[in-house]
């Protein structure tokens, strides 16, 4: 048997291990030939994943040789219309080449679910031409055609990409059109899609379509953070909500995905919870990256989904699914009242709790990595640093989910323990910054471009000038940090808050005093400021800053 998987990334690694496991012979595609889990297919072909034609050439080329091709197959990736549209050449099973597209293109997407009466936020697609003469009248001409329809906050994002790429809030009327120039620029059709704001819990669900039932095989709440972007700082998995709120949800995914046209393979739906009940934020016609359904619910589940999802792309019964998987209920709502019933409705429930956990980094060039805490726990299942975060690389405060430094992934029985192992995991890996660096600095001096209000964020909030006022003095050499916090620090405002690595103004210090015992003497004000701006990583730039300063 002969499988053709689109992707040869780290998303795509467990399918090309799954397939091996199931005897396919892998072949894979990807345009970076140095792609990382090349090593673990049979084969390599360099192809852009966007070049639909030389796909299937390819793939006809496959069909023709030895064994033929049973399957073509993609997850965590942008082209599940390029897998359909060889699919539907070759007469293999998939969803058709239009619900792929339908579930690929935002502005198409939400058409469908307008025209099928599900819920999702109203939309205006802008495009790259609405924008070439964008002469300060004509800025004020689309959104004002904008405000016809919906108020602020917005949202804005390319219609073709993922990982939230170019995708943003947008709170006001000086925040439009840059928001706007920079989504068309992250869209390959060079449009973009101007949305209504759902305020209210997200959810990410995957599921399988098969043989005319919908099987959800992963059901996470979404952590999202730091405004105006979208920020997923982990999921946990599983969600836990009444079964009201629950079947609703799954009811809405499968009524969209209907919408769409989705009737063989897998379907990932974002979806929030508003005060007007379920809404859709996107519907995709794969599997999702991110780490959940290769990673987070195969561990929370023992199913490995992927594996189920290669079968019904081969043509073949999926049988762990059938076998482990429950019904669900359509929700006793009006609309799934009045709605035909698409699907057979089931789930395969979690066994145990995945908490996959992001870290981030301030601004400026990685100097080293470290782990402050050697972390041998069982619990921990994985590490998983990006590939582009190496000694010597530039870092951001991530504007979209590919700019994270790294994942942790943590299970257990209990939620509680999976939660609390992940989150101190991230707490522990920590991103040594070159001194005397001026994007540092930059981000030091608390700078934020006029559309990027609030952003990036504070670690533990703002001092005032009063209590910037009561910092002074020096902090003498090599002094233990944990012994000098100022008092104002010590306060309920600041003492139980946590930054974006889980570290608190009290164990932000506990870990300087290990990382940096031996330290210059700091300026108490600069020092302290600059913890409050941007913790545990400014803390020892200010000291490493220090010492180079006074070295020269």
């Amino acid at each position: 048997m002969n499988i053709l998987i689109l992707g040869a990334g780290l998303m795509q690694k467990p399918a090309i291990l799954s397939a091996k496991e199931e005897g396919f012979t892998v072949h894979v595609i990807d345009a970076d030939d140095k792609a990382v889990a090349i090593p673990y297919a049979d084969t390599f072909r360099k192809i852009d994943l966007k070049d639909k034609d030389g796909i299937l050439a390819y793939a006809k080329e496959l069909k023709a040789g030895e064994g033929g091709l049973d399957a073509v197959f993609t997850a965590g990736t942008d082209f599940s219309a390029s897998v359909s549209y060889v699919c539907e050449a070759l007469g293999l099973p998939a969803h058709s080449y239009q619900a792929a597209v339908n579930a690929s293109v935002k502005t198409v997407m939400r058409q469908c679910f307008a025209d099928a009466g599900v819920p999702s936020p109203a939309f205006i697609q802008v495009s790259r031409e609405d924008l070439r003469n964008c002469e300060p009248q004509m800025k004020q001409s689309i959104l004002n055609t904008v405000l016809q329809k919906m108020t602020f906050p917005l949202v804005v994002k390319p219609v073709d990409n993922m990982g939230a790429r170019g995708c943003r809030m947008v709170r006001s009327e000086n925040e439009f059109l840059p928001a706007i120039e920079i989504a068309v620029k992250c869209s390959r059709t060079g449009n973009a899609i101007v949305e209504e704001y759902m305020e209210g819990p997200e959810y990410s669900i995957d599921a399988l379509v098969y043989n005319g039932t919908f099987t959800v095989t992963g059901f996470a709440i979404r952590h999202i953070k730091y405004p105006p972007y979208f920020i997923e700082v982990g999921h946990t998995m599983p969600a836990i909500l009444d079964k009201r709120m629950h079947d609703e949800l799954i009811s809405v995914f499968a009524l969209g995905a209907k919408a769409l046209g989705l009737t063989c393979g897998a379907a990932k739906a974002d979806i929030k919870y508003t005060a007007k009940g379920p809404m859709i934020g996107e519907i995709a016609g794969r599997l999702s990256g991110g780490y959940m359904s290769g990673w987070t619910y195969p561990y929370a589940s023992d199913l490995n989904l992927t594996k189920q999802g290669i079968l019904i792309a081969a043509g073949q019964e999926p049988g762990k699914l059938i076998e482990r998987r429950r019904r669900v209920d359509y929700c006793p709502s009006e609309l799934c009242k009045s709605a035909e019933k698409p699907y057979e409705l089931f789930e395969v429930p979690c066994l145990r709790t995945s908490a996959e956990r992001a870290w981030m980094s301030i601004p400026g060039t990685v100097k080293y990595i470290e782990n402050i805490k050697d972390y041998s726990d069982r619990a921990v299942f994985d590490v998983l640093p990006r590939a582009t975060v190496n000694l010597g690389s530039e870092v951001d405060f991530p504007r979209n989910n590919v700019e994270k430094c790294g994942n942790v992934i943590a299970v257990s029985h209990s939620r509680e323990a999976a939660i609390t192992v992940a989150q101190d995991a991230v707490s522990d890996i920590f991103i040594t910054l070159e001194p005397d660096n001026p994007k540092t600095e930059k981000y030091l001096s608390g700078a934020e471009a006029e559309d990027e209000s609030s952003f990036p964020p504070d670690a533990f909030g703002k001092l005032s000038e009063s209590e910037l006022n009561s910092l002074n003095g020096t902090i003498p050499a090599n002094q233990k940090i944990q012994d000098s916090i100022p008092e104002v620090l010590k306060t309920a405002e600041y003492i139980d808050k946590i930054d974006w690595n889980y570290n608190t103004i009290k164990s932000t210090a506990q870990k300087f005093d290990l990382l940096r015992s031996k330290h210059p003497a700091l300026d108490t004000r600069r020092f302290w400021k600059a913890v409050v701006r941007g913790g545990i990583q400014a803390a020892v730039y200010v000291s490493d800053t220090t010492e180079k300063l006074a070295g020269k």
